[in-house]
Protein backbone atom coordinates (compact mmCIF):
# COMPACT_ATOMS: atom_id res chain seq x y z
CA UNK A 1 0.00 0.00 0.00
CA UNK A 2 2.74 2.46 0.93
CA UNK A 3 4.65 1.59 -2.24
CA UNK A 4 1.55 2.38 -4.33
CA UNK A 5 1.20 5.77 -2.63
CA UNK A 6 4.87 6.52 -3.28
CA UNK A 7 4.52 5.50 -6.91
CA UNK A 8 1.44 7.68 -7.29
CA UNK A 9 3.33 10.59 -5.77
CA UNK A 10 6.16 10.06 -8.22
CA UNK A 11 3.71 9.95 -11.11
CA UNK A 12 1.95 13.07 -9.86
CA UNK A 13 5.31 14.80 -9.46
CA UNK A 14 6.24 13.87 -13.02
CA UNK A 15 2.93 15.20 -14.27
CA UNK A 16 3.50 18.45 -12.39
CA UNK A 17 6.96 18.76 -13.96
CA UNK A 18 5.51 18.17 -17.41
CA UNK A 19 2.84 20.80 -16.78
CA UNK A 20 5.53 23.24 -15.69
CA UNK A 21 7.59 22.61 -18.83
CA UNK A 22 4.57 23.07 -21.08
CA UNK A 23 3.59 26.28 -19.31
CA UNK A 24 7.02 27.86 -19.17
CA UNK A 25 8.44 26.75 -22.49
CA UNK A 26 5.42 26.56 -24.77
CA UNK A 27 2.38 28.42 -23.45
CA UNK A 28 4.30 31.49 -22.32
CA UNK A 29 6.54 31.63 -25.39
CA UNK A 30 5.12 34.30 -27.68
CA UNK A 31 7.23 32.99 -30.58
CA UNK A 32 5.05 29.88 -30.60
CA UNK A 33 1.94 30.12 -32.80
CA UNK A 34 -1.32 30.57 -30.96
CA UNK A 35 -2.83 27.25 -32.05
CA UNK A 36 0.14 25.38 -30.61
CA UNK A 37 -0.01 27.31 -27.34
CA UNK A 38 -3.73 26.57 -27.19
CA UNK A 39 -3.09 22.86 -27.68
CA UNK A 40 -0.47 22.94 -24.93
CA UNK A 41 -3.03 24.58 -22.65
CA UNK A 42 -5.52 21.84 -23.50
CA UNK A 43 -2.89 19.22 -22.70
CA UNK A 44 -2.25 20.92 -19.36
CA UNK A 45 -5.97 20.89 -18.60
CA UNK A 46 -6.12 17.18 -19.44
CA UNK A 47 -3.17 16.50 -17.15
CA UNK A 48 -4.72 18.48 -14.31
CA UNK A 49 -8.01 16.55 -14.40
CA UNK A 50 -7.74 14.66 -11.10
CA UNK A 51 -10.98 12.79 -11.79
CA UNK A 52 -9.09 10.48 -14.15
CA UNK A 53 -6.23 8.08 -13.53
CA UNK A 54 -2.75 9.42 -14.33
CA UNK A 55 -2.34 7.05 -17.29
CA UNK A 56 -5.62 8.23 -18.81
CA UNK A 57 -4.68 11.88 -18.29
CA UNK A 58 -1.32 11.21 -19.92
CA UNK A 59 -2.99 9.47 -22.87
CA UNK A 60 -5.36 12.40 -23.33
CA UNK A 61 -2.46 14.85 -23.32
CA UNK A 62 -0.49 12.66 -25.73
CA UNK A 63 -3.39 12.67 -28.18
CA UNK A 64 -3.58 16.46 -28.07
CA UNK A 65 0.16 17.00 -28.41
CA UNK A 66 0.68 14.41 -31.14
CA UNK A 67 -1.93 16.16 -33.22
CA UNK A 68 0.10 19.37 -33.27
CA UNK A 69 3.60 17.88 -33.14
CA UNK A 70 3.98 17.93 -36.91
CA UNK A 71 2.62 21.44 -37.43
CA UNK A 72 4.90 23.06 -40.03
CA UNK A 73 4.61 26.44 -38.29
CA UNK A 74 6.05 25.14 -35.03
CA UNK A 75 9.50 26.51 -34.16
CA UNK A 76 12.15 23.80 -33.98
CA UNK A 77 12.91 24.37 -30.30
CA UNK A 78 9.22 23.98 -29.49
CA UNK A 79 8.97 20.78 -31.53
CA UNK A 80 11.89 19.36 -29.53
CA UNK A 81 10.18 20.28 -26.27
CA UNK A 82 6.91 18.69 -27.42
CA UNK A 83 8.74 15.49 -28.36
CA UNK A 84 10.47 15.39 -24.98
CA UNK A 85 7.14 15.93 -23.22
CA UNK A 86 5.56 13.17 -25.31
CA UNK A 87 8.37 10.82 -24.30
CA UNK A 88 7.86 11.65 -20.64
CA UNK A 89 4.10 11.19 -20.92
CA UNK A 90 4.50 7.81 -22.60
CA UNK A 91 6.36 6.57 -19.52
CA UNK A 92 3.41 7.28 -17.24
CA UNK A 93 1.47 4.12 -16.49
Amino acid sequence: MIKEVILMTNVEERIEQIIQVLREQVVQDTAVPRNIRRAAEQAIEALMNKEKEPAVRAADAIAILEEISEDPNMPLHTRTIIWEVLGALEQIK
